[in-house]
Parts: structure tokens; C-alpha cells; sequence
């Protein structure tokens, strides 16, 4: 059971800071204008949030906005955007309407709420008639604080109507990188969500996104009316992602090694691109002894539904997807993101794998990578009946992505560098940080490697060419007469593996093209033959040998006390692997707890509370309610209702 779709309540909150209700700051009761009271914003964070303190570039967001400014907010996933218009929505005067893709992150997000005691409610397709019918009189009567509506249902002749007979605070149109033609998310609806200013131009509106390059950028900036808003544009830096890329073997092998290594009992998705490999690899993890759920869009519709429903309603299950799912899941505890194949680009990549540790605790981005999916990957852009213009863009995206893949230096520094953003030094968080990557002079044998493509013709993949260069006379071999080549056997000083890294190299960094036209062979590139030719050098990485394994409890190496507002961090807690033994106990109580009040109130757990409040339990054992209102993530409304189940766990655990 989701959430009733209509909120029409103001449930009395405690008096934790001297406030006596959520609305006593707000000055909606009293007169006064949005601004006035320079306090009201940080009153209702620490009353309905349960946060000290704002972090990062949030009060000056929400100060701007309260005071009726527009705004275009890029911010990484876990940095608190939420609150960048949930606060206004309780100081300003009126209705703020947030515009959301996705039916499954409205459902949550009005939970999550009304949890907290904010009058919240949903419109879309999942309300029937009468429902919907209701939550529209309370709009219009200024009965609720925040609704959140579907791009296709606001620009209807009958929403627009009810958005003249409301009282307007505010309009906040979430994801907003889906008005973005270029990017996988595109959603035409939100080209049209101009008209919101020009029919109420007097209304603040905020735009936020987690995901946008610099032209993403411009595009939300032009198309939706903000050329003038003030933009905030924080770091794209997520320091608790370890993020891991390994050379494919046998990936489900890998990865399930990886997972029991690091995430025995962890929720994570994993993602892979075609639908038949989803429901494999799901069905393969269920044989292994993890409970897996499989996701995409050929699956019936009931089938999503309940399998994300279960994902975010359960512990430790994993979601096996294609890119169908990720958008607005907002489970906060994802500990991992895997990719058994590459996405189409960095952006795509950093989007998928920041739904991992939205909490601010440890996660792990992992990928594995090779030869077939470069080749794939270069086979679909060509192949792809875009435009020359599209196909120069996503040629450039592609690039890129393979450039993280195949780089020596520091994962992190690539990724922030796509956004525009320079991190100074090397991250010491990301695979090749902790066990750095030699790089060698690969000029002699990248030109072994290519002669061998030459002289057999342009015509052959990797396997037979690696063959020619080891000497092995394979029947294919010597049925071609390639054992007569001046190629053959010269490649004895690399082992196979050695020359599977190579080709790859050289194809991702575009010495070699794939033949779309024949068989899929290799084909020289000018840059390849200037290679043969002796006119350019090739550095080449040296794949490791073997992946370290690390828990994911080395993740924080350089990140800072994080406690402030939206991000569930924790200043003093690392993860749970580093707890003992009574405190692993009491925190798994503590989790058990949580699952029971869920699912009476069939809600998702983290909705009673994060990991981080838990973990937090965990440290500070409070045994009294007022100890228990200082953990972070603890409002009044949660106080009132939670205090008592927690300190109970907590005295039994004493």
C-alpha cells in the first residue's frame, strides 16, 4: 500500500526548538512576507528535518528562492537538492508545485513527508477520479504544502485552470535534465513547462538536476525560461563512492566474488544492457544464494511495480536492471552499483552510479570492461540513424567514457574533468588510486598488432589476429595461409590476455574501427597507420594482474565530517563492518525495529529512518528522548512517533 494520495492534515509536532507547531516560522499565520524572518528556513530544518545545520551551497539556494528568485540547481545525488525546495514549500506562503517524472519517486517522496508531518500529496494516473478530484480542492482551498504532478498532467487545459484558482508559492521541476533532447532521459513534456512562467511570472521556480554537462546545461537554461535564474552549481564529487573498473573475464564470476567480499547482506543494483541478460543474471544470482529481482521495460508493467516495490520495501535485495529502472528511486541505503556492461556514456555512468550511497555512507561503483563492449559500443553509434550533429556529440560522449575506462591516473579526476570540474590531486579513492596502474611504451607492439590487422586483410576480430601474432597454427589459420605472414609468431613476448589488452586499447582509443559492412573485423584508422609508420608513439595501460579486493569501509579515506542538511551523513560513523561484536548486534535490532514499523505502516524503512540515524543509534546509545532528539535525521514529528520503539531496542541492548 502506498501513501494516501490526499494529506490534508497538520499533525501537532513537539516543541523541540521553541516553536510550537511547523507553521509558527513560516509566516503564513503571521502577515509576514517570504524573508522576513531570517531563521524560519534553519527552524524548519532542524524542527521538521532533524538537522543542525544546512551544508554546502543549501541556505544561499533556499534563502534566493524563498525570496522569490529563480533557480537552476546542480547538485550530485545524496547532496540535499530536496530540501532546496522543501523548505521554501513550508516558508512561503501557498502552494508549491514539484513537477517528477516518475510515479514511483512521487509516491515516495509524499511518504517520506508526510512522515514528517508536511501536508504533501501526489497527481498522476495511479489516483482514481475522485482522489485526484479531492487533492485538487485542497490546492485550491491552500489545504496542502507540496504536490507533486507529472510533466503530462500539468500542461492539460484542466491543471492549468486550477493553477489560476491557487495560491502559488512555488514551482520546482525536479530532473530537470529530461527537457534535454541529447541526454537518455529526455522527456518531451518538459519542453512545454515554459508556460508555468509565462502564466505566473510573479512565482519563484527552481530547477534542479543531478546530471548536466555544460551543454545540458544551456539546454534547461533556454527551454525552460531560466536564462535569467541564478545558477548554483556545487561540486559533482560523490567522495564516498569507491568506484572500480575490471578487466572482463567471466563478470558474473567477478562481481559475485566482489559482492561476498564486500556486500554480503547489501541492497544494489546491477546493471546490464540487454533485457535477456538481466533476467539471466538475476536468475543466476538467485541460484548463487542472492535474493535478485530482474527489471526492464519488456517485463508486464505489474511485474515493475512489484519488483520495485519489493526493492525498496526490503533489505539486501539486489535489483538487476537495464536502464529502464534508476530514475527517482530514492532508497537511500544502494551500497553498490554494478555494471556488468558499460553504459553509452560518463553522464549516463555518473547518474547510475550515484544512486549508490545517497546516504553519504560508503558505496561501490563497479564495472567490468572489455574487448566485446567496445566493439559493441563503437558498432551501435555507427549504426545508430541519428544525425550527423547527434552522432558527433554521442561520438565525443563515447570517447570519453572510454577514456575513464582505459585511464591510468586517477578514475575520480576523469570524471569530475567531464563536468568541468578539476580536483588538484589524485582522489585515493578508486581502484586505480589504491592499487595503482602501470602504464608502458606500447609503440612496438601496437605496431605488431596492427601489421597482423593489415596483412590478413582488414577482415578478422581479435581471437584470430592474436592467434597470427602467438604462432598458433589453428586450422582458420592455416586454411587463410596466415602462417606464411611475416606477422606470424612475432607476438610471442605478450601472453593472449596481454594481446586482448591491446586490441581493446587500440580500439577504444581509436587506432582501430570495427567493419560494419562485413564480419566485424578490424579496420586501420589514419591514426593506426601513422602508428606503423613510425610517426606516432601509443602508451598503453597495463592491466592488474589481479583486482585487490577492499571492504567497503576503506571508502572514506578522504572524506570530512558530513552531518549536515539531506545527506543522512555521519561526522563520527563509518559503516557497520567496523563495528563489534555488541554493536553489530544492537544495530541489526536496531534495523529490525525499523523493517517491523515499515511494514505496519507499509512503507519503505528508510522512511522511518536512515542507515546513518541508525548507525548514529549505534554510537551514541541515547536513553533518553531528549538525547534521542539530538541524533541527526530526528524531527519532532519522528521524535513523537519513534523515540519510544528505538530506546527500548537500545535499553535492551545496554
Amino acid at each position: 500500500m502506498g501513501p494516501d494520495p490526499k494529506a490534508g492534515f497538520r499533525p501537532p509536532l513537539l516543541n523541540r526548538i521553541g516553536v510550537d507547531s511547523l507553521f509558527s516560522f513560516s509566516g503564513r499565520d503571521s502577515g509576514a512576507s517570504p524573508g522576513d524572518d531570517p531563521d524560519a528556513a534553519l527552524n524548519a530544518l532542524r524542527t521538521v528535518f532533524g538537522y543542525a545545520s544546512f551544508r554546502g551551497q543549501q541556505a544561499d539556494i533556499i534563502d534566493h528562492v524563498v525570496r522569490g528568485g529563480d533557480a537552476l540547481v546542480l547538485m550530485p545525488t545524496g547532496g540535499g537538492k530536496s530540501l532546496c525546495y522543501q523548505i521554501p514549500a513550508l516558508v512561503r506562503d501557498g502552494v508549491t508545485v514539484v513537477v517528477s517524472p516518475l510515479i514511483a519517486l512521487m509516491r515516495d517522496q509524499v511518504t517520506a513527508m508526510r512522515e514528517l508531518g508536511v501536508r504533501a500529496a501526489f497527481l498522476n494516473s495511479s489516483l482514481g477520479a475522485a482522489e485526484a478530484r479531492e487533492v485538487e480542492r485542497d490546492m485550491a482551498r491552500g489545504d496542502i504544502d507540496l504536490v507533486y504532478v507529472a510533466p503530462e498532467r500539468l500542461v492539460t487545459p484542466r491543471f492549468l485552470e486550477l493553477l489560476d484558482r491557487t495560491k502559488l508559492a512555488l514551482f520546482a521541476l525536479d530532473e530537470a535534465h529530461c527537457v534535454s533532447q541529447w541526454g537518455h532521459d529526455f522527456r518531451p513534456e518538459y519542453l512545454q513547462l515554459s508556460i508555468l512562467h509565462e502564466r505566473h511570472p510573479d512565482v519563484p521556480r527552481i530547477a534542479l538536476t543531478a546530471t548536466a554537462d555544460v551543454q545540458t546545461r544551456n539546454e534547461i537554461k533556454e527551454k525552460l525560461g531560466l536564462t535569467e535564474a541564478r545558477v548554483f552549481l556545487s561540486s559533482f564529487d560523490r567522495p564516498n563512492i569507491t568506484y572500480r573498473v575490471v578487466p572482463k573475464k567471466s563478470e558474473r564470476q567477478q562481481m559475485l566474488a566482489f559482492l561476498n567480499e564486500n556486500h554480503g547482506e547489501d541492497a544494489g543494483i546491477v546493471y546490464c544492457m540487454s533485457r535477456a541478460k538481466v533476467e539471466d543474471t538475476a536468475a543466476w544470482l538467485n541460484a548463487q544464494g542472492r535474493e535478485a529481482l530482474p527489471y526492464h521495460a519488456g517485463l508486464p508493467a505489474s511485474v515493475r511495480e512489484a519488483n520495485q516495490d519489493r526493492f525498496i520495501k526490503s533489505e539486501g535485495i539486489v535489483m538487476v536492471a537495464t536502464v529502464a529502472f534508476g530514475m527517482g528511486i530514492d532508497k537511500p541505503n544502494v551500497r553498490f552499483v554494478c555494471h556488468l556492461d558499460p553504459p553509452k556514456s560518463l553522464e549516463a555512468y555518473y547518474q547510475e552510479t550515484g544512486r549508490a550511497g545517497r546516504d553519504g555512507l560508503p558505496a561501490n561503483a563497479w564495472m567490468s570492461y572489455g574487448m566485446a563492449d567496445v566493439v559493441m559500443l563503437r558498432q551501435m553509434l555507427e549504426q545508430s540513424e541519428a544525425g550527423d550533429s547527434h552522432r558527433r556529440v554521442e561520438r565525443g560522449k563515447l570517447e570519453a567514457l572510454l577514456g575513464y575506462c582505459e585511464t591510468s591516473g586517477c578514475r575520480r579526476q576523469v570524471l569530475l574533468n567531464y563536468f568541468n570540474e578539476t580536483m588538484a590531486e589524485p582522489c585515493g579513492n578508486c581502484d586505480t588510486c589504491l592499487d595503482p596502474v602501470a602504464s608502458w611504451d606500447g609503440t612496438i607492439a601496437a605496431q605488431k598488432a596492427l601489421s597482423a590487422v593489415y596483412r590478413t586483410g582488414q577482415r578478422y576480430g581479435a581471437g584470430h589476429l592474436i592467434d597470427v601474432l602467438l604462432g598458433n597454427a589453428t586450422e582458420k589459420v592455416i586454411q587463410q595461409a596466415h602462417d606464411a605472414l611475416k606477422t606470424f609468431g612475432v607476438g610471442k613476448d605478450l601472453a593472449k590476455t596481454e594481446w586482448q589488452s591491446v586490441y581493446r586499447q587500440l580500439v577504444a582509443n581509436g587506432f582501430l574501427t570495427v567493419d560494419l559492412e562485413g564480419y566485424g573485423g578490424f579496420r586501420l584508422t589514419d591514426a593506426g597507420v601513422a602508428v606503423i609508420k613510425g610517426q606516432r608513439s601509443v602508451s598503453l595501460r597495463k592491466d592488474p594482474v589481479q583486482e585487490r579486493r577492499r571492504g567497503v569501509h576503506d571508502a572514506l579515506r578522504r572524506q570530512t565530517g558530513r552531518g549536515g542538511a539531506g545527506s543522512g551523513g555521519s561526522s563520527s560513523s563509518g559503516t557497520r563492518t567496523s563495528l563489534s561484536a555488541a554493536d553489530d548486534a544492537l544495530w541489526h535490532a536496531l534495523r529490525d525495529c525499523r523493517t517491523g514499523l515499515a511494514k505496519e505502516q507499509g512503507v519503505p524503512p528508510y522512511v522511518i529512518f536512515h542507515d546513518s540515524t541508525l548507525l548514529e543509534m549505534v554510537h551514541q546509545r541515547p536513553l533518553t528522548p531528549d538525547a534521542f532528539a539530538r541524533l541527526p535525521g530526528v524531527g519532532s514529528r519522528k521524535l513523537e512517533r519513534y523515540a519510544a520503539a528505538f530506546l527500548d531496542v537500545i535499553h535492551e541492548h545496554g
